[in-house]
């Protein structure tokens, strides 16, 4: 079916896209970032507190481990960090690896050092931090994602302590760990991550410190919006190590490869388009090519949307695709996040959402869509 809704920035008419399957055959690695659900009922202060609706966030886990994705648990599109505090962190850890040991799924969680204040931490501290963190995912039975720490940011004279720091938290892991090199443009506070605000000589160190500890890695997630920088360092790479995509503007052509290699991936954007990522990833495992571009190409002008500067703030969009599609009955988020982006830039969601058939049920997202626009002086 077909119907037209009066954005703001033009008429859009909605049409129904297909229903997410995954034809299988598979061959690259592919996690996907999940967001959590609040629970807008909650006896709670919305920029203090951190109310999960647990019903709706395992459901939409079961909803990408049914399409065959890996979850990459407690991450930055689950606003780790903004909003999302350790203890919340950790609860969801549990209840997310409980479901996928359950079901035979995939899960690495994310263990960093957000329990600290990064104010005056001291190396020692930080090694401390990430420790405790690692012991707590470990003892789940999840594989780590070792996220980059705004505490080390702060302790770090050079690229020496990375070195120190990584090489000491990697020796204690029971398996290998996802290290997560997060961009500034995702997170202004990791300016410098590796010790140097160039990222070219900072891929030096990382590359150094993974080399030195390599029997500890499975791979690394880059997330800096540089195919090119991307394609270096994965050319780089020891032998056995992967890369993991987040490139969430470029992730056709790096997840595709070239004659010297491919990324598998990490994505925050395979939440909100994980039906079409799907169908891609299968056409890939069949060589067929067309098909591939067919399904992917389309979703990336939303995904540039989604994470346009300031790009911290993507987990709005991602939040409100979920609403439309009818993973949660609310647009609302913990932290108040619902409000971060604009009316029109909601309004171009909606537009490129459904230029990519991103909604299997028009109708659906168009009844989703007209309270939230209501409530901002749209009328639809």
């Amino acid at each position: 079916m077909t119907l037209t809704l009066n954005l703001p920035g033009g008429a859009v008419t909605l049409k129904d896209g297909p229903a997410p399957e995954n034809p299988g055959g598979w061959t690259r690695k592919a996690l996907a970032a999940a967001h959590v659900v609040a629970d807008p009922l909650a006896e709670a202060d919305p920029w203090l507190d951190a109310p999960i609706d647990w019903d709706r966030t395992l459901a939409f886990r079961q909803h990408l481990w049914g399409l065959g994705f890996g979850v990459a648990e407690a991450m930055d599109t689950a606003q780790r960090g903004m909003g999302l505090d350790w203890p919340t962190s950790l609860e969801l850890i549990r209840r997310s690896v409980a479901d996928a040991k359950a079901g035979g799924h995939a899960i690495a969680s994310g263990a960093g050092t957000d329990h600290i204040d990064p104010e005056g931490a001291t190396l020692d501290q930080v090694i401390a931090a990430y420790e405790q963190q690692c012991e707590a995912v470990e003892a789940t039975g999840s594989q780590v994602i070792l996220m980059a720490s705004r505490a080390l940011v702060r302790a770090a004279s050079g690229p020496d302590d990375y070195a120190k720091v990584y090489g000491r938290v990697l020796s204690g892991l029971a398996q290998p760990a996802i290290l997560h090199w997060l961009g500034e443009m995702f997170d202004p506070a990791l300016l410098g991550y590796w010790g140097d605000a160039d990222h070219m000589a900072a891929m030096d160190t990382c590359l150094s410190v993974i080399e030195a500890n390599a029997a500890k890695v499975d791979g690394i997630k880059i997330s800096l919006l540089s195919a090119d920088k991307e394609i270096a360092m994965r050319r780089l790479l020891p032998e056995g190590v992967r890369m993991y995509t987040g490139d969430d503007f470029n992730y056709p052509d790096l997840i595709a490869g070239d004659e010297q290699g491919y990324s598998h991936a990490l994505l925050g954007i395979f939440d909100p388009i994980a039906g079409a990522a799907a169908r891609a990833l299968s056409a890939l495992g069949q060589g067929d090519m067309h098909a591939y571009s067919a399904a992917f190409d389309p979703t990336v002008p939303l995904s540039r949307h989604i994470f346009r500067a300031p790009t911290r703030f993507y987990k709005t969009g991602v939040v409100f695709m979920a609403y439309l599609n009818g993973h949660q009955d609310h647009f609302t988020m913990i932290g108040g996040q619902e409000s971060a982006r604009s009316t029109l830039h909601l309004a171009q969601i909606v537009r490129l959402a459904n230029e990519a058939g991103l909604f299997p049920d028009a109708a659906l997202a168009a009844s989703r869509a007209r309270p939230v626009f209501a409530a901002r002086g749209v009328e639809l």
